[in-house]
């Protein structure tokens, strides 16, 4: 799963659903379009917008943010009284693919939802996208990054951000530039989104003339000492993980105990949570490094439009957006401007996002034809001070 960027106008202020933002939230809905590619001529009063993702599972941390990103953007459209309102419906996935698809059914045939943001991850991404293919329901996730979801021909899919065959590289050429490994383990917890973000690593870290040690763990189980015993016998300048932040927060802590003290520790955007430093303890958190297709807004930034969507986050949720909040502020913002231009249906919704080009609080957000978002940015952020911390661009970032 993985990070993108975000920007807010004036236009939250005034109470109005910007013409950029994503985000997914949402509370259980009313009437909406039905969900058969849009053939209802009538329009809805109240027009369905779904959002799945781990909303209570062990990796929620990174799917709560986009779904408050996008309930911020749906609060502020509602509040302006439109004739066409908007409800958010949630579809809690726990990131288990066998439960998306039975969501997904329901919220086609039971709730008709008009749009989908979401799944937030990559398998149950690849399990859920044939599905709402079929019923023509658009969607745009806001932080599932496997580059195949891209490969299956969907017309009614998009991703809001760069995906692993970016980002994998992205961070690999920070590794071996401003971090100058030469000696890197690299390690992947065999899922559809951190193996193939670990290979993506793995093969740019070979053309930079790296040596790489590869490995894999069980995310299941709670012991690695299997792989911590070969990474403290190969003796790496740096160590990626590809998986998430339970996980990677466990390994870490374990690698330090191990004695592993001097390879720098990097990890892609499923890492990139508060629950990494609580896992691994503040102490060995420190200095962590983890790349991201996402930008944070943090409390020291000073773009207009970033830090009003930022304060007004803050003052909706009580605490300062974190990885892919600025992605569903985005995602939903598509969405919100799709029906603000008289597009209720499914087929109309999807027909206006092939049109989109809007300055979002996280990137410039245009799709490609196969679902893609343009913009191809990569973010690091590193842990000081108990606290993640936005070094920037991974082309240009330096380490702290």
């Amino acid at each position: 799963m993985r990070p993108k960027t975000a920007r807010l106008g004036g236009v939250l202020a005034a109470g109005v659903a910007l013409t950029l933002g994503l985000a997914a939230c949402g509370d259980g809905g009313t009437e909406a379009k039905p969900a058969d590619g849009g053939s209802s001529a009538a329009a809805s009063s109240t027009v369905k917008i779904g959002f799945m993702g781990d909303l209570t599972g062990p990796n929620a941390g990174i799917v709560i943010p986009p779904r408050n990103g996008a309930k911020l953007v749906i609060d502020e459209y509602n509040k302006t009284n439109p004739a066409v309102k908007v409800e958010l419906v949630e579809y809690d996935s726990q990131g288990d693919p066998s439960k998306a698809v039975a969501l997904a059914q329901q919220a086609i045939k039971t709730d008709k939802v008009a749009s989908m943001i979401g799944p937030a991850f990559s398998g149950e991404s690849a399990q859920v996208g044939p599905v709402l293919e079929e019923a023509e329901i658009p969607s745009i996730t806001a932080s599932a990054t496997n580059t195949k979801l891209a490969e299956n021909g969907w017309k009614f899919w998009h991703r809001i951000l760069p995906n692993d065959s970016v980002q994998g590289p992205g961070i690999a050429d920070f590794i071996a530039g401003a971090a100058a490994a030469k000696n890197v383990f690299v390690i992947d917890d065999k899922s559809e989104y951190g193996k193939p973000l670990a290979d993506a690593v793995r093969a740019q870290l070979t053309t930079k003339g790296a040596k790489v040690t590869d490995d894999s763990l069980d995310p299941a189980e709670s012991d690695f000492s299997s792989v911590v015993n070969k990474v403290a016998a190969a003796k790496p300048d740096a160590i990626f993980f590809g998986g998430y932040y339970a996980a990677a927060g466990n390994l870490l802590k374990q690698l330090r105990d191990k004695g592993v003290k001097d390879a720098k520790f990097f990890s892609g955007d499923g890492s990139l949570d508060r629950g990494l430093i609580d896992g691994a303890g503040a102490p060995n958190a420190e200095g962590a490094l983890v790349g991201c297709p996402c930008y944070i807004a943090t409390p020291d930034v000073t773009d207009a439009k970033v830090k009003g969507f930022a304060d007004a986050y803050k003052a909706a949720f009580s605490a300062d957006p974190s990885i892919y909040a600025a992605e569903g502020y985005d995602a939903a913002t598509v969405f919100i401007e799709a029906i603000k231009a008289g597009n209720t249906t499914p087929d109309k919704i999807n027909t206006f996002i092939g049109t989109v080009d809007l300055a979002g609080v996280s990137k410039q957000v245009k799709f490609g034809s196969n679902g893609e978002v343009e913009a191809k940015d990569i973010y690091m952020y590193q842990v000081k001070d108990g606290a993640i911390t936005l070094l920037g661009k991974a082309a240009e970032a330096k380490l702290g």
